[in-house]
């Protein structure tokens, strides 16, 4: 989860270069989106693991 978030982060990063602003702003969120997602993920499991 967490390298896809890194995939769309650089996308966006590419797109926001070469000018595509909404191309970059959607994978920029879409990004967010992801890491979001893995932070709460990485959460429950550590609290599974340890309680």
């Amino acid at each position: 989860m967490l390298h896809y978030a890194l995939v769309f982060l650089v996308i966006a990063i590419i797109a926001a270069v070469l000018g595509f602003g909404g191309i970059a702003g959607a994978a920029a969120g879409i990004a967010k989106i992801l890491f979001i997602i893995f932070l709460i993920l990485a959460i429950i499991a550590f609290f599974r693991r340890t309680g």
